[in-house]
């Protein structure tokens, strides 16, 4: 490999002579070796976007030179609407708390492409410059929550495409289940009958629920803190390049983006990802909810409650033949847990990192935020495909179980009261016999009894 030699403030340094980064970037390198996870794609094409908006309000505002302008923007254009130097964003995501790191590689990434496209080596930082001309009216301060924003916002119209179609299927189910009632189960014991269908409904209500909270966050979202620069004055940026920029972003993205009137905070603090993030939690805890009740149903099929039938898609285990597992719910459990691991790791990066002026946890806080998001995506959209859309009602398991159940003396107390059907239900279950039969035994006359146990009119 060769290597040209750039300098900086600090001495010289050798950077390979076929990537587009330069010393700050190849710093960076040598100096956060530590996990080998880099920023995801949606981030860099994010920050990209951005970048792009800054150029256009600097260009409008004639604080940078057309021609250089336009070199940064076919640089810009490439890495967006072309995929290209995707492989120039090395750094690992462990690294300053500002992302000073990453905002410098893409500057100068865009810096040496445009002067490559301009006809002048690359490593001069001429004429166009990383910091007066990529980053003008700009600090990575700015720059990197704007971009926190941004990318979770186009994760998040990602998952609400998938929680539809969850939502959806949900419909279908509850269609499907609307007449099929079955024993009712509250701390894991026999309750009252309940439609299966009932079940769903919780389910797709709590969805729904979440779908209006994720939507309500987004319009906080919106709100960036660009043209903040350093600490939230705007020192170094036009009085016009917040309005600006975000104008151009909007169009950018098609997003409505706003300038957050006080910049400041959404330099010090990421109050608003910390939101988002809890909010991913709760969604998560009623997806378990969803997952572990449908593995609970199809347990046995001999042994367990085997209400529901659940789709056969792999051999569930190396010993056992003929075994099958509640995949799909494990998998999508395992989502969650990580989900709310990740949550976890973002509240703490707002609670440990905002310390005065500056939070200082911005890498750590993005990344969990949008693995939570990425995988939530996934994971759902698994759990629908090869779960949930061929789920089935085990309607003989479900009829011979409400046969048995001892709750439907319930329905009985306001006509012989609590204590007398206590003494029933407990006869019935430790003689083995059914409800008909004690109350028989006990020579209680009871008008209208079998309309009053059946199980489809307490529902």
């Amino acid at each position: 490999m060769s290597f040209r030699i750039e300098k900086d403030v600090l001495g010289e340094m050798e950077v390979p002579n076929n990537v587009y980064w330069g010393i700050n970037t190849q710093r960076a390198i040598k100096n956060f070796q530590i996990s080998g996870k880099t920023f995801p794609k949606i981030f860099i094409t994010s920050l990209a976007q951005l970048k792009k908006a800054c150029l256009l309000a600097n260009l409008e505002l004639e604080l940078i030179d057309k021609e250089n302008a336009n070199a940064i923007l076919k640089a810009i254009n490439e890495i967006i609407e072309e995929n290209k130097h995707l492989d120039q964003f090395p750094i690992d995501i462990f690294q300053t708390g500002s992302g000073t790191q990453t905002n410098m590689n893409m500057n100068e990434v865009l810096a040496n492409r445009a002067n490559e496209i301009l006809g002048y080596p690359i490593g001069k930082k001429y004429p166009v410059h990383p910091n007066d001309h990529v980053n003008k009216s700009q600090s990575s301060n700015d720059v990197i929550p704007s971009t926190m924003h941004l990318s979770s916002l186009l994760m998040i119209k990602k998952l609400f495409p998938i929680l539809d179609k969850l939502k959806e299927h949900l419909h279908k189910k509850i269609e499907e289940f609307k007449d099929i009632v079955k024993v009712g189960r509250t701390h894991l014991q026999d309750a009252v009958p309940i439609p299966l269908s009932l079940e769903f409904e919780v389910y797709k209500k709590q969805i729904e629920t979440n779908i209006q909270r994720l939507e309500k966050t987004c319009n906080e979202l919106y709100y960036i803190p660009i043209g903040g620069t350093a600490l939230g004055t705007g020192l170094n940026a036009h009085k016009d390049f917040a309005k600006l920029t975000v104008s151009h972003l909007s169009k950018i993205t098609d997003l409505p983006f706003k300038v957050n009137p006080v910049k400041a905070e959404g330099i010090a603090s990421h109050n608003t990802i910390v939101r988002v993030s809890s909010n991913l939690r709760l969604l998560v805890l009623s997806l378990l909810k969803m997952a572990n009740d449908i593995r609970w149903m199809g347990s046995g099929p001999r042994a367990g409650l085997s209400e529901l039938k659940l789709p056969q898609n792999e051999p569930g285990s190396s010993i056992m033949p003929g075994k099958l597992n509640p995949t799909q719910s494990e998998a999508l459990i395992q989502v969650c847990l990580q989900v709310i691991g990740n949550d976890s790791v973002v509240s703490f990066g707002e609670a440990y990192g905002s310390i005065l002026d500056l939070n200082v946890c911005k890498p750590v806080m993005i990344i969990n935020l949008l693995e939570s998001i990425d995988i939530l995506i996934g994971g759902i959209n698994s759990f629908i495909d090869n779960c949930l859309l061929n789920l089935e009602a085990n309607t003989q398991q479900i009829n011979k179980q409400l046969e048995q159940m001892l709750m439907l003396v319930t329905n009985l107390t306001p006509i012989i009261g609590y204590d007398k059907c206590s003494e029933i239900a407990q006869r019935a279950f430790n003689e083995g016999k059914n409800l008909k039969t004690i109350i028989k035994e006990m020579g209680l006359k009871i008008d209208n009894l079998d309309e009053l146990l059946d199980p489809k009119k307490m529902v």
